[in-house]
């Protein structure tokens, strides 16, 4: 409201610009599900790079997959991963704990998370601390050795002047929980006066890494947010990959179908790795993968298909924890891994693929296939990874997996679907500020200009074709969109179109040869 004019003098008054501007959100943030050596289970892990998942989650694994996957996400240009693991077994028996003695009763502590990492842990407790006359303060330390009973520490922490009396601001129970990444209490120790002389140690008590994961844990359970549904806990994704359950033991279709669900409504794209039996009889590989391909579409079905993209065939690559031997792995940690390279220096608007598209570190893939053979899997929606003399091994399609021929889908380009996808997100977010703002002229000219604004920007840097703004895209936000009923009835609509770039999937050159030129 203007300010009251009272006295003779000037005044001052800020109008605002009706400016608000709108960013746009990530495109590359890529979730992955399956088991793991040690970390929190179910519960989202943000990591910027391997050596962040190492720290937290253990590393390679010859057990896991989604390790292996992971890795090859940062070794071919992603940044931004979130790690969901999920354990089949007892949690509570397979989590180790170290009992301390104290004078009337014992502390227990607990490993953060289960697995036999915990047995290496040691803890160490003593009374040499600030306060001589406080008995209930204590010192902790916690190591944890590179083996069982091992002299080497690999990690530790020091947590002096804890104490086991509740009301205390060093209370043990509270300080471990902020600030331990190893061990957490089970169960307080009781109050006493007594302390005990000299220092105690405990060691991690036996426990186990659980069984293999079956799809049951993938799927998980929405209301206790567990599997898939830990995601909920999170802001933003973009990406989902689900690496093979074991190295021999493939995703079913009905946890596809699940997690193609989800991402529909997450805004996300599915990758879909290829199961190892399309590739077991090489004379049958491909009418094997056709019949398999279409299997799975019609268990995801054709709605949810247009957020899924599917690959084939599988890496063949050097594994670190088996001298450098090849093996094949599943190819969703390095196409996620390229998709986010190809985001930061094109735009998510180009295909990710062609000779951009390049894999690092792969010698070849589980099924060579010919020029005749691709024609037969592209046109049914199935992007094809081909090795090529000189350019080397290439992702080399670009469709999602509603993108076969007889669909007619307009969701057929994996770039088309993820702009949209894009442009969706970007736009729920930075519209936000609409809600509850005065219906009408002013409000829906500001909408024009900001969203205007976005989509201008994104023309500039070339994500629409079009010669010219008019021919790029369209916003529309006016008495045409807006009815008086719709005012009555608290509504606001915005008319919001664009025209997407499509990936030049098929390039013909015309050769004609030019008669004798006769002088007439």
């Amino acid at each position: 409201m203007p300010i009251p004019l009272t006295y003779p003098g000037v005044y001052i008054e800020e109008v605002p610009s009706g400016v608000r501007t709108i960013t746009g959100v990530a495109t590359a943030i890529t979730a992955f599900i399956g088991r793991a050596l040690r970390g929190p289970v179910n519960l989202p892990v943000r990591v910027q790079s391997l050596a962040d998942y190492s720290r937290v989650f253990g590393g390679l694994w010859q057990s896991s997959t989604m390790g292996y996957a992971v890795s090859q996400f940062f070794q071919h240009g992603g940044s931004d991963a979130l790690i969901v693991r999920v354990f089949n077994g007892d949690i509570a028996t397979a989590t180790p704990t170290l009992t301390l003695p104290t004078a009337g009763g014992t502390l227990v502590l607990e490993a953060s998370s289960p697995g036999l990492w915990g047995i290496s842990l040691r803890a160490t407790l003593d009374h040499l601390t600030r306060n001589d006359s406080d008995l209930l303060l204590f010192n902790l330390t916690i190591e944890e050795l590179d083996r069982p009973g091992g002299s080497t520490v690999m990690a530790w922490e020091i947590f002096r002047n804890v104490s086991v009396a509740p009301l205390s601001p060093r209370f043990v129970d509270t300080v471990l929980k902020e600030g331990s990444a190893l061990v957490q209490v089970r169960s307080s120790a009781p109050l006493t006066e007594s302390p005990v002389d000299g220092s105690v140690a405990a060691v991690g008590t036996d426990s186990d890494d659980g069984s293999a994961i079956t799809d049951a844990q993938i799927a998980g359970n929405r209301s206790a947010r567990t599997g898939l549904y830990a995601l909920e806990a999170t802001d933003l994704i973009n990406l989902l990959c689900i690496p093979p359950l074991a190295p021999e033991t493939d995703v079913a279709g009905a946890t596809w179908a699940l997690a193609a669900s989800y991402c529909q409504e997450r805004r996300a794209m599915l990758i879909v790795d290829p199961p190892a039996a399309w590739t077991a009889n090489p004379s049958t590989a491909i009418a094997t993968t056709e019949a398999g391909l279409n299997g799975l579409r019609g268990t995801i079905g054709n709605d949810d298909a247009r957020n899924v993209v599917a690959y084939f065939p599988r890496l063949h690559m050097a594994d670190p924890l088996s001298e450098g031997r090849l093996a094949d792995f599943a190819p969703c940690g390095a196409v996620a891994g390229i998709m986010a390279r190809t985001d930061a220096q094109r735009g998510v608007w180009k295909a990710p693929a062609g000779l951009e598209a390049s894999f690092s570190g792969v010698q070849g893939f589980t099924y060579t296939m010919t020029d005749a053979q691709n024609g037969r899997l592209n046109p049914i929606g199935l992007n094809c990874l081909r090795s090529f003399p000189v350019t080397g091994n290439l992702v080399w399609g670009a469709r999602t997996m509603a993108g076969a021929d007889l669909l007619a889908s307009e969701w057929k380009y994996l770039p088309v679907r993820r702009l949209a996808l894009y442009l969706e997100e970007s736009l729920y977010r930075g519209t936000q500020w609409v809600v509850f703002e005065p219906n009408d002229e002013p409000l829906w000219a500001q909408i024009r200009l900001n969203i205007g604004a976005f989509m201008q920007n994104l023309f500039r840097q070339g994500a629409f074709q079009g010669r010219s703004p008019r021919e790029a895209y369209i916003v529309k936000c006016d008495r045409e969109t807006t009815t008086q009923n719709d005012i009555n009835l608290g509504i606001v609509n915005i008319l919001v179109g664009f025209a997407p770039l499509k990936p030049a999937e098929f390039v013909v050159i015309r050769i004609q040869q030019m008669a004798g030129q006769v002088d007439s």
